[in-house]
């Protein structure tokens, strides 16, 4: 984590609107999303699956589905190539890949199974850094060695299959970092892994942050790694930030019920017993993109719900009593609802 507050400004998203057009109705997957990264730090998106943190990810990178998918509002700005929505396809790939990466989330799905990791690497860092294909596989080698692959002169011959499930995300990383970006989407980083390489993964990701410099939007539903990893927090409810703060402040006083919802889930053992806590959970089911809630999105699962939930979607703005905090909320227990 890097708490240099003097970092500028790397990618700023306001009011994206990313819809998908279906059958059944619109589906608004991502909707009047804003987000704020610097340089050198990471932003953290949380939420239970479904609330649109992957379709944010996929809308900066352009890589939403069309049809049905369509970004029909919003900016992206990000630093030297302005709004991203406004730029050609040519132009978009030029970015992709090379200004902005992303480690899926499913390294197997993601490496093609039928070449090797070596040529999988080195095709990127051909096509954006202009180099031969033997400097190309060069770069390959020095990545996987970066990302703690051993012998990666004779593992850049490998196919995917050949790789435990740690080192074939250790590749993915090796893969976006490969020709220097500035921002990475990492999403799920560290799922489907055990525990041991979970740690080690999020070690590494934090070294080669010192060492490279790129800035990180870390997607997530785990809140164990948004405390290990992340400078700041957007937790995303059903296609919409219902709470943003430094991650300190969030764990800390978490403001929105839904916040506070996800962090009561975290299994805790108590010391003083031996029987296994009961686990906390957040009841009802997270509503449907086609069908929302009027009022407050959240409404029909909050405990502490009152008459203007009901009425009017609270914005997402700074309370009162948290001027000057940055710590913002979509939630009437702390703003003042419409008199009308």
């Amino acid at each position: 984590m890097n708490k240099n507050k003097e970092n500028s400004l790397l990618l700023e998203i306001k009011g994206l609107k990313t819809y998908f057009f279906m059958r059944e109705g619109i589906a608004r997957a991502v909707d009047d999303v804003s987000l704020v990264l610097r340089e050198r730090e990471v932003l953290g998106l949380v939420g239970e699956s479904g609330c649109g943190k992957s379709v944010t990810a996929l809308s900066v990178m352009r890589l939403v589905p069309q049809p049905p998918g369509k970004i029909v509002g919003g900016q992206i700005l990000f630093t030297g190539f302005g709004d991203l929505i406004d730029l050609s396809e040519s132009e978009m790939r030029k970015v992709r890949g090379n200004a902005i990466s992303m480690i899926f989330q499913e390294p197997m799905t993601s490496l093609n199974p039928v070449f090797r990791i070596g040529d999988q690497i080195a095709e990127g860092i051909q096509l954006h850094q202009q180099v031969s294909k033997k400097e190309a596989l060069n770069r390959a080698i020095e990545m996987l060695h970066l990302v703690g692959i051993p012998s990666p002169e004779t593992r850049v011959r490998d196919y995917p299959h050949q790789l435990s499930g740690g080192m074939r995300q250790r590749t993915m990383i090796a893969m976006a970092l490969s020709c220097n970006p500035k921002l990475m989407f990492a999403d799920e980083l560290t799922t489907a892994l055990d525990v041991t390489i979970q740690a080690q993964i999020l070690d590494l990701m934090n070294k080669l942050m010192e060492q490279v410099g790129t800035s990180i939007v870390l997607i997530t539903h785990d809140l164990g790694v948004i405390a290990e990893m992340a400078d700041y927090v957007s937790v995303m409810y059903a296609g919409v930030v219902v709470e943003s703060a430094d991650v300190k402040a969030l764990f800390a006083r978490p403001l929105h019920p839904y916040t506070t919802g996800l962090l009561n889930s975290i299994p805790r053992k108590h010391l003083d017993t031996e029987e296994k806590p009961d686990l906390y959970t957040i009841p009802g089911i997270v509503p449907s993109l086609l069908e929302l809630p009027g009022g407050c999105r959240f409404r029909d699962r909050c405990q502490q719900v009152h008459d203007p939930c009901k009425k009017w979607e609270p914005p997402l703005a700074v309370p009162p009593n948290e001027n000057g905090k940055n710590h913002s909320v979509r939630c009437w227990l702390y703003l003042t609802p419409p008199e009308n």
